[in-house]
């Protein structure tokens, strides 16, 4: 007799099989859990560098996102009106179809002219440039027409030109014309009649800002009648929009004042506007270059480094406009015009001068003007300090550290509440900023920074947690029930890595007299004989709630309650136990029919089961290089020896003593004998179940187990005729059932006779010890 742990080769010499486990999914250490964020992290600081840099450079795309964040602060709040100090006297469409086509002679502008200074206006100002002679002067007409009578000719060239008439109607008060730009210097260039009066206070700004070709001045005698003259450009930026409006230019090297300035420093009657650069002169510590302001006394004009005004704009105001043909005509209110700065302009589309804003999709170009006048007489300017941008960085940067650091401590949902209170605040104070002290700081990248640094953490951790999961799964379905695997996957933590002591039921079952079974088969036969056997048992290990631990050629060893827990693993154990015998009727069933039909004999395959519950030793345990998930302690070697003694006991299932008193109550349980297995010095209780249907407290089965104790009592005290007259009754009381006990009674017999005839010493407590595995 012997008990012993196979592992039998296959036909071809491999082994069988696999493992339970060959990677570390759901590391419990500390450093391990470290170790998952190091990788994410550092890319999270890479790419929180790389954002920054990309602010710093500043493309197109980052001032588009961040001025339509302005657009829709002004679109919530737009530039109440306080004061109306400018009229804007409108050459529309009205007046086109009333007085023709642009450009009117100048005549007619000498009359508006003359109207609006008679109505008491401050000043005028040209949004129109006047830069080639009118055709329609005298002398041009006398020119144009070949058959004109001589004296007519002559008295049509003694009258003055049209430019002159209008520089005759500027004398009546002073009047701010306006000059264009073009490309560059032509043949015939002509330049204004005078300098631009500017004083430059600090650094030089014109290295910093842009480059525009030459002034496109107005015709000598409208230019030299002028109280000012200042540059019009109006541009929209990246995408198109009017924001920001030069309030001085550099023209060809030159610093031109725009219109606007212009007309509030004739306005003020300042004789010159003071440009103060980044850094007073001297002042080499200071940070910064460009432009900080204009100073038109008694205002100051916040710039940008480029010298552009941030207009704060209200919406399009009609009462700014007066009709030009109303004007020519009379019709209008006198007090529109008195004391005001009137400027002329239009609002016709075909003339191309229409522009969009942050609150207006169309708003004529002289609006612009007026409305940049407007602000500033008000004090309601927009400002962004020239340190915005730098507070902005630092308030990204230290949103992606926070993130950095944050979201491995304290997971996505607590983040996620920083996150939003963050996001939030940065808005909040953005618009405070914005609605009580007109600053316009940014807070759409510092949030979006934050909202990346959060999302790609996050989606690190889960890619981390799915690949996990995937390795799980690969690691364990082929040795674990589908529902047990999942549960796994969602608690990956429920392993243990290094081991770790807990109390499983283990299995061994072994195919019995598997070298003459395995003689009918060549070598695939017998890999698909192996194979067609280990598949069934394997479903029902894994449906009853088991784990496969391995393979070993014919043999399977399992075990229950881990990595899962299952308070009744010894129950589940021992059910699966039950149902593979069942099973194996069924697949020896198939198999004598394959017998039949193929003409050969059949051997019926005959299993032996062990089941032992313990305290092991389960984890993870291998090399640095493969990993098994697999168990190791005495009780596992006990129930590899528990498996062998099916032959001895003629059971097909032997259960160890403390899976028995798992079992007690539940399980028709018969206690076989108390064994020493090899190796071991500590006896143990063996038992079988008797069938899988009957209930403990039946009465044939009570009857059958009392019959038994009795034998094992008179046995163990040295009765051998009350032994033998017991044994009578175990095989009258076991009958037909479908646990066949012949063979056991029969090793009693055998034993009892034996021993009568060679009594023991007195040392034999009624232990029988295996000398074999």
């Amino acid at each position: 007799m012997g008990l012993r742990w196979r592992r039998r080769p296959t036909a071809n010499g491999a082994r069988t099989g696999g493992t339970a486990a060959d990677r570390r999914p759901g590391e419990a250490a500390p450093a391990r859990r470290r170790g998952h964020w190091a990788g994410p992290r550092l890319l999270a600081l890479v790419a929180l560098l790389v954002l920054v840099v990309l602010r710093a450079v500043d493309p197109a795309p980052l001032r588009v996102l961040r001025t339509r964040t302005f657009d829709i602060y002004q679109q919530i709040k737009p530039r109440a009106v306080v004061s109306r100090p400018v009229t804007i006297v409108d050459i529309d469409e009205r007046s086109l179809a009333t007085l023709g086509q642009w450009p009117w002679p100048r005549t007619l502008i000498a009359e508006l002219i003359t109207t609006v200074f008679e109505q008491g206006a401050t000043l005028v100002a040209f949004d129109i440039v006047f830069a080639e002679p009118d055709r329609t002067s005298p002398g041009r007409v006398a020119k144009a027409t070949p058959n004109l009578d001589p004296y007519t000719r002559a008295r049509l060239r003694a009258l003055p030109s049209n430019s002159a008439v209008l520089a005759e109607a500027m004398a009546l008060g002073p009047v701010v014309v306006g000059q264009g730009v073009i490309p560059a210097y032509h043949e015939d260039y002509r330049g204004p009649v005078a300098t631009p009066s500017v004083a430059l206070i600090g650094q030089d700004p014109r290295p910093w800002m842009r480059h525009y070709g030459p002034v496109l001045a107005n015709v000598p005698e409208i230019d030299a009648a002028a109280a000012g003259r200042g540059v019009f450009v109006v541009e929209g930026e990246d995408d198109g929009m009017v924001r920001r409006v030069p309030m001085v230019i550099n023209a060809a090297g030159t610093l031109w004042p725009s219109l606007s300035t212009e007309i509030l420093r004739v306005a003020t009657g300042n004789t010159t506007i003071g440009i103060r650069a980044r850094a007073p002169s001297g002042d080499a510590a200071a940070a910064g270059r460009g432009i900080e302001g204009l100073i038109v006394r008694p205002h100051f004009i916040p710039t940008d480094e480029l010298g552009r005004l941030w207009v704060y704009f209200s919406h399009h105001d009609p009462d700014k406009y007066l009709s030009a043909v109303d004007v020519l005509e009379g019709r209008f209110d006198p007090d529109r015009i008195a004391g005001r700065l009137v400027i002329l302009g239009t609002s016709a589309v075909g003339l191309l001068d229409i522009k969009t804003t942050p609150v207006d999709t169309f708003l004529p170009g002289v609006e612009v003007h007026a409305q940049v006048i407007e602000a500033l007489v008000d004090g309601a300017t927009l400002t962004r300090p020239r340190l915005t941008d730098a507070g902005e960085l630092a308030l990204a940067f230290g949103f992606g550290l926070v993130m950095i650091v944050l979201v491995p401590l304290l997971g996505a949902t607590w983040t996620l509440g920083l996150l939003v209170v963050g996001m939030g605040g940065a808005f909040a104070g953005s618009w405070v900023a914005f609605a009580d002290y007109r600053l316009l700081t940014d807070p759409v990248f510092p949030s979006f920074v934050a909202l990346v640094m959060y999302i790609g953490l996050n989606y690190a951790n889960h890619a981390r947690e799915e690949a996990e999961k995937r390795r799980v799964r690969a690691a364990f379905s082929h040795y674990m029930a589908p529902a047990m695997v999942e549960r796994l996957v969602a608690d990956p933590s429920r392993l243990r890595l290094g081991g770790e002591m807990r109390e499983l039921t283990l299995m061994f079952c072994d195919i019995r007299g598997f070298t003459t079974l395995s003689e009918q088969f060549d070598a695939e036969g017998l890999t698909r004989l192996i194979n067609g056997f280990l598949t069934p048992m394997t479903e029902v290990i894994l449906s009853h709630q088991g784990t496969i631990d391995k393979y070993m050629g014919d043999c399977i060893m399992a075990f229950w309650n881990a990595p899962l827990d299952d308070p009744d693993h010894a129950l589940h154990a021992t059910q699966a136990a039950l149902a593979m015998l069942a099973a194996l009727e069924d697949l020896n069933g198939r198999l004598e029919r394959e017998a039949a039909e193929e003409n050969r004999p059949f051997l019926p395959i005959r299993i032996g089961i062990g089941l032992n519950t313990g305290e092991v030793c389960v984890g993870n345990m291998g090399s640095e290089q493969r990993f098994d998930y697999s168990v190791l302690g005495d009780d596992v070697n006990l129930a590899s020896r528990l498996e062998g003694q099916c032959k001895t006991y003629g059971v097909p299932l032997v259960v160890g003593e403390r899976t028995a008193a798992a079992l007690a109550g539940r399980m028709p349980l018969l206690e076989l004998d108390q064994i020493q297995v090899k190796g071991k010095t500590r006896p143990v209780r063996v038992f079988t179940v008797l069938d899988d249907e009957a209930a403990p407290d039946a009465p044939d089965v009570r009857a059958l187990i009392g019959a038994q104790e009795t034998l094992l009592n008179a046995y163990r005290c040295r009765d051998w005729d009350a032994a033998e007259a017991a044994l009578a009754d175990c095989r009258r009381l076991a009958g037909p059932r479908a646990v066949d006990l012949r063979s056991l009674h029969d090793l009693y017999a055998t034993r009892v006779a034996a021993f009568r005839a060679a009594p023991p010493g007195d040392d034999w407590d009624g232990v029988f010890v295996m000398r074999e595995k």
